[in-house]
């Protein structure tokens, strides 16, 4: 039976004491348990991006879930990944809606309407790569502009995670406390642990941010009160998506963003589990596409691969997709249950911003192995260029206004790695063929006369040059 055609639930069963590869599992108990992590992964951001937009956080946990069980059916289940709210969206979205970044959005029709027209444009581009290969779009994003683009993610996201912890001094050691219980675990305990590290990692820290806020009174206090008011079981609030050409023009784009961002987390994966995935990038664009679609359809935020998961599965050195079909229902269930969503959402911000500093720096350091493992020469300038320009855009995270649409850090630090790949890799090889095509030094040989005045008179100090004949040209070093 081809490949293609496997059975996409089957898996073998492995101990887990070794990597465990996208076709093995672990036991069902922990296989579930890490599902449960990688929502928990998700949480703070999928959370965090919709109350930036002004959209329902419930409904965008619920599409999280449903976008990555949609993902795994499509890919048919051989791709380990996890669909979560996407960054890219942010400002150009509450550009075309006029968001203040208070309470609801009253304009999310608008912006469902821009979304899903993204997610058409960015299936095309998928459809387009399954029909005449991932060639092209590997000459347009080779290595050095993938691990660029990567890295360019991590570092957007990183002055975020460094906030939360910045506030006051509860916030400072819960925040220290969750990196270095995740970091320890993640070097010397069993593999049995390690795998659920970050769960561990999130409940010292939370543990230590209680007793200082709610105890000692030295922070904002978890207000526990919202469990009792959040009902067991509740209906999220799904919006109808409205067409307008303004917000669609503004946001369409966002689809260009996605490509390079997904590409880089396909070679991330690929240098993680040792298994290429390049010639299923169309497929897995596609798939990505149509799990936006159907989120913008209902009043959720587009969704993209999570880089956040990708992390996670780093550091546990679990890469099984059976986790994923536990970890969307699970997310679907949390998107049905505000109490649900009240416990995992309570999860203190200086926690999660602990996790994040872990978790994105293992990415960039992802990006680092994958141009070791694709021998990227960095004594080429051009690579350097391209990696230098678009870590420092990144870092700096600016947004642009074009005609007055807004252009965040992400998009230009993913157009500066392509367009400066592409345009320095051209003149360098313009360049090269230049100096091929310059015509050989004709110039004879001085005589050996004239040797020996130049270099001294004595036969030692005279470099012999042999002379096969008057019209044979000295070689150029």
């Amino acid at each position: 039976m081809p490949e293609q055609e496997e059975v996409m639930l089957r898996w073998t069963k492995v101990t887990g004491d070794q990597i465990v590869l996208p076709r093995q599992r672990l036991s069902w108990p922990r296989t579930a348990l890490l599902g449960i992590q990688h929502v928990i992964t998700m949480t703070g951001a999928t959370v965090l991006v919709p109350r930036l937009m002004g959209f329902d956080p419930n409904v965008a946990v619920l599409f999280s879930g449903v976008g990555t069980l949609l993902f795994f059916i499509l890919m048919n289940g051989r791709v380990p990944s996890y669909l979560g709210s996407s960054f890219s969206f942010i400002a150009v979205v509450n550009a075309a809606t006029g968001y203040a970044g208070h309470g609801a959005n009253s304009q999310i029709a608008l912006a469902c309407g821009g979304i899903l027209v993204c997610a058409i444009l960015y299936g095309a581009i998928g459809l387009a790569i399954m029909a005449t290969g991932p060639a092209w779009i590997e000459r347009l994003m080779p290595p050095p502009v993938t691990g660029a683009i990567g890295c360019s993610i991590g570092l957007s996201l990183a002055p975020s995670a460094l906030q939360s912890l910045q506030t006051d001094t509860v916030s400072l050691i819960s925040g220290l406390v969750t990196a270095g219980t995740l970091m320890v675990l993640t070097v010397t305990a069993p593999p049995a642990i390690r795998q659920t590290s970050l769960l561990i990692a999130a409940f010292c820290g939370s543990v230590t941010y209680v007793l200082g806020a709610n105890w000692l009174h030295a922070a904002p206090p978890v207000d526990f009160s919202i469990f009792r008011h959040a009902p067991l079981f509740g209906m999220p609030h799904f919006v109808t998506p409205h067409f307008d050409p303004r917000a669609i023009s503004m946001i369409a784009p966002v689809a260009i963003i996605l490509v390079a961002e997904n590409l880089g987390h396909i070679k991330a994966l690929s240098v993680l589990t040792g298994q290429p995935l390049d010639r299923l990038s169309g497929r897995i664009f596609a798939a990505d596409a149509a799990a936006t679609l159907v989120a913008a359809s209902a009043g959720g935020t587009g969704v993209t691969t999570y880089i956040e998961n990708i992390g996670v599965m780093a550091m546990s050195g679990v890469f099984s997709t059976a986790i994923f079909p536990v970890a969307g229902l699970f997310a679907i269930l949390l998107g049905f249950s505000p109490l649900f969503g009240a416990v995992v959402t309570s999860i203190p911000v200086p926690v999660l911003g602990g996790l994040m500093i872990v978790v994105l720096g293992l990415i960039f350091a992802s990006m680092i192995r994958l141009w070791t493992d694709k021998a990227v020469d960095f004594s080429d300038p051009v690579n350097m260029l391209t990696v230098g320009v678009t870590v420092i855009i990144a870092a700096a995270n600016p947004t642009l206004f074009v005609w007055g649409m807004p252009v965040g850090g992400i998009f230009l630090a993913s157009l500066a790695a392509i367009l400066t790949f592409s345009l320095l890799r051209r003149l360098q090889k313009r360049s090269h063929r230049a100096t091929a095509d310059t015509p050989p030094d004709l110039t004879l040989p001085p005589s050996p006369e004239a040797t020996l005045s130049i270099h001294g008179s004595s036969p030692c100090n005279t470099r012999q040059v042999r002379q096969p004949g008057p019209a044979t040209a000295t070689p150029r070093s």
